[in-house]
């Protein structure tokens, strides 16, 4: 088992409301079984993040559980859950391990030839539409234009909706968002990301001015812990309220859920605990009739597990017309989506079509790595 950290500088600093940053990183995780067979996974968090993360699967998670059935995904969770059940019931040391499940899952679909979407139970839709994730904040003089510009092309490749990032102050952040639903017009889905960065009542004020502007959902208005400010949002306010990618696990998603705290949950398959835990939480979300659209950022990895994730959600409520969730697609500079595969997902390409992607068809995530590629962009730790 082996973590790999790849970085490399961008052209110009991409930041949203808590901070800027100038690398674009990924952690992977390889497993390997005493077959021969390799499985690829995926953990969340960039930068010193996916480096205390790597450090976390090699030194801490990997001594527990190397000899195990690789097969026996539950066990190898529950023998690393209880056993840093006093020191990690979230963050960090879950999404370490969350990168390891979904290797497990990449290995059990590949010794039984079958593609993820089928071991999780089959696909309710071959394709899925994809939204366009950009327009992240910069230090330039006319932020607004930017935003305009980056939108328009977002609406133009065919992306059937886009998502943007605000977090400068409730006049600053309307007046972006104004622009952007000025420049792809009235009918493109609009999702307004704020990352957790308002107090309920600034949040409140900004839901009220997205109301009027139309957004699809108004994602992570204020802190994660504050489960009392969401479900005040999602009670008094007419635009949906997203989030939870920042929930570990279904003890953390069963006190969001039973709260009705949001419209929309966003689980991250790389951060709550892996495949694995996803589709429990997936379940519980369900059971609480709250639609799920996932959560995604990071690599080709990570796209390709959230394709397969997707295509093999059930419809809720269920009809003779359901709403499709959509996949969420990071358009902004990152050649860890479009360079790291031996054979690209091409999403892009997919969307021009039709706006929609479908998962690769190989078996479990059905991707190979292009290890050329990982070696070149890898960092030393």
């Amino acid at each position: 088992m082996s973590s790999h950290v790849l970085q490399y500088d961008l052209k110009e600093q991409l930041g949203f409301s808590q901070k800027y940053y100038d690398t674009r990183s990924t952690h992977l995780v390889r497993v390997e079984t005493d077959d021969g067979i390799v499985g690829w996974g995926e953990c969340f968090g960039p930068g010193t993040i996916a480096v205390a993360n790597a450090t976390i699967v090699e030194k801490v998670i990997a001594p527990m559980i190397v000899g195990m059935n690789a097969l026996e995904r539950e066990v190898v969770w529950h023998c690393v859950y209880n056993g840093l059940r006093d020191h990690a019931r979230g963050g960090m040391p879950i999404q370490a391990l969350s990168g390891i499940d979904i290797a497990l899952w990449d290995i059990a679909g590949k010794a039984a030839g079958l593609p993820l979407h089928q071991l999780v139970g089959g696909q309710f839709r071959e394709r899925v539409p994809v939204y366009g994730y950009g327009m992240m904040l910069q230090r330039v003089d006319d932020l607004a234009a930017r935003f305009r510009d980056e939108a328009q092309q977002i609406k133009a490749a065919g992306f059937v909706a886009t998502k943007m990032k605000i977090g400068l102050g409730v006049k600053q952040d309307v007046k972006l968002v104004e622009s952007v639903r000025e420049a792809i017009g009235p009918d493109m889905g609009l999702m307004v990301d704020a990352n957790h960065c308002y107090t309920t009542e600034e949040a409140f004020r900004v839901g009220r001015e997205l109301e009027r502007l139309d957004v699809n959902w108004f994602e992570e208005p204020v802190a994660p812990e504050d489960h009392a400010g969401y479900r005040y949002l999602t009670t008094h306010l007419d635009v949906s309220i997203s989030g939870g990618e920042a929930e570990f696990t279904r003890w953390g998603w069963r006190n969001l859920l039973e709260k009705r705290a949001l419209d929309i949950a966003q689980p991250e398959v790389c951060a709550l605990g892996g495949v694995s835990e996803y589709l429990k939480v997936l379940a519980m979300a369900h059971a609480h009739f709250v639609p799920v659209v996932n959560h995604v950022w990071g690599s080709a990895v990570a796209v390709a597990a959230n394709l397969h994730l997707l295509t093999a959600m059930p419809d809720l409520p269920g009809g003779a017309h359901p709403a499709s969730p959509m996949l969420e697609f990071d358009t902004t500079d990152n050649r860890f989506l479009e360079e790291l595969l031996e054979v690209p997902l091409d999403i892009r390409g997919q969307v021009a079509a039709d706006g929609c992607a479908a998962p690769p068809t190989g078996p479990g995530l059905g991707i190979a790595i292009n290890e050329e590629f990982m070696r070149h962009f890898e960092i030393d730790r």
